[in-house]
């Protein structure tokens, strides 16, 4: 795309005591076409980025590798504590220092510092921040907002090549999308009917609590002790709504905590056919199965920088320490860039070698995971280092499965289960012997889903949200 003349904000003299500069491997940024170009950015806003650095050198080359864990039965696995692992992985004193040269020279502040998630907040003005990085920055309009945008690729000083892995936050296009489907009436019945003829069918709707003991849930597991993490780049939930539900199921509310990424927050905007209904179908299902853990819900935007600074938060924080983390959210890999896709699989990878289980939902989309043309596959889905987790039409008599077969009803409902195999990421050792075709691109690389559950909205769950209940399906 064409860029204005304004974008002479990237174009100024370096300031002094900078070095040449090289491109960022990884952070070219494809323009946004979705949306349309309506000028420049707004010089003299001022906006915080994140840094993301390299693993301390002195203790990477020791960095327990993802296909070394998988090889090792899960009870004989290590974990580190978060402390050792910051010690030994974080970033280093050295490279910190670098960066707050870097800020200083470039009239830039350094707003928060996290060794051990290898996160370096800056803030400062949109055009110091172009300088700094020589690109332009443009606004977009789209049906969801404006926002400020870049394209190709971002320069850092020589020096601190190899040193900074990603640069993220000078363009905040939306990233991901819910992976969740409400159930469309196909019919003119009154919903009661509809119901009766569902749970004749064994199709449902179903409670969370039925789906767990179809599929032998163990009724002692029940979270205790535990806390779980939720990560949502939108929407939010209601006390309310929560109370009514476990209430309904003779259950006690759990403890759930906000936690706001980025300036995110708990924000329900009272529409059931909204992300709400993604947080309160992430909510109202772990906790009815696992009703004695506490929650800890990660809002973040909907930006790369939001999806990254909410991992690499949850999985960093010692205050409510979870052991699990859902994430619902996702997008086709081919629409990330190389950077976006190294730092979250890199914090991903940082999971596994503290112990905390990672579960990713694959997509509703089928195998073009929306894409007009091609397979595709959903990233973080993708990543070798989480449980990819595809979907399924449930069916049941009684209390047992009658028929469970994969979701795909893309004519009625719009809906079927991502999956496939990625373009990206190489085949893991756990998949060696499992027939992985090749990838659309010629190479054999990481399959996905790895495991699958009820998803299709026909046989989906019941909830409660904005008031009123739902029957909701979806990988998430």
């Amino acid at each position: 795309m064409k860029e204005s003349s304004s974008s002479n904000q990237a174009k100024q003299p370096a300031k002094s005591g900078q070095s040449q500069k090289v491109n960022l491997p990884g952070s070219e940024r494809q323009p946004f076409t979705a949306g349309k170009q309506i000028g420049p950015a707004d010089p003299n806003e001022q906006i915080q980025i994140t840094m993301i650095l390299r693993r301390n050198p002195s203790g990477a080359k020791n960095f327990p590798q993802i296909d070394s864990l998988g090889r090792n039965a899960l009870a004989s696995r290590k974990h580190m504590t978060r402390a050792d692992f910051a010690a030994s992985y974080g970033a280093s004193a050295e490279d910190l220092e670098k960066i707050r040269q870097f800020a200083a020279e470039n009239g830039l502040q350094v707003k928060e510092e996290h060794p051990d998630r290898r996160t370096v907040i800056l803030s400062g003005k949109v055009s110091d921040f172009s300088q700094a990085f020589e690109t332009p920055l443009h606004k977009y309009q789209h049906s969801q907002g404006t926002f400020r945008c870049r394209s190709g690729a971002l320069k850092i000083p020589q020096e601190l090549s190899g040193i900074v892995e990603g640069v993220f936050g000078l363009d905040n296009r939306p990233q991901a999308r819910a992976h969740f489907r409400i159930r469309q009436n196909s019919d003119n019945a009154s919903p009661d009917k509809k119901k009766k003829k569902k749970a004749a069918s064994g199709l449902g709707p179903h409670t969370p609590l039925q789906v767990s003991e179809a599929y032998d849930y163990p009724s002692g597991a029940n979270g205790s002790g535990y806390c779980i993490g939720i990560l949502e780049l939108g929407g939010g939930y209601n006390t309310s709504d929560l109370n009514t539900f476990f209430q309904g199921l003779n259950l006690k509310t759990p403890k759930v905590t906000s936690v706001a990424v980025d300036g995110g927050s708990n924000s329900p905007v009272g529409d059931p056919n909204s992300a709400d209904a993604e947080v309160a179908l992430d909510l109202e299902v772990a906790g009815a199965i696992a009703n004695s853990a506490s929650f800890a819900v990660y809002f973040a935007p909907n930006t790369d920088q939001g999806f990254i600074d909410a991992i690499t938060t949850a999985i960093h924080d010692t205050k409510n320490n979870p052991a699990v983390l859902s994430i619902s959210w996702g997008g086709p890999e081919s629409t990330w860039t190389a950077q976006a896709m190294n730092s979250l699989n890199s914090a991903c990878q940082d999971a596994a070698v503290l112990g905390v289980s990672i579960c990713v939902a694959s997509g509703d989309s089928g195998a073009s995971d929306g894409v007009s043309s091609g397979l595709h596959v959903d990233f973080p889905a993708s990543s070798p280092a989480v449980l990819a987790c595809g979907g399924t039409r449930l069916e049941l008599s009684g209390e047992k499965i009658s028929s469970e077969t994969v979701w795909n009803d893309l004519s009625s409902q719009g809906g079927a289960t991502g999956g496939g195999v990625s373009q990206t990421f190489a085949l893991p050792t756990w998949q060696q012997s499992a027939n992985v075709p090749a990838s659309p691109n010629g190479k054999t690389g990481r399959g996905v889903p790895d495991v699958a559950g009820d998803a299709d909205p026909d046989s989906g769950y019941e909830i409660y949200v904005d008031g009123q209940s739902e029957v909701v399906g979806g990988t998430s």
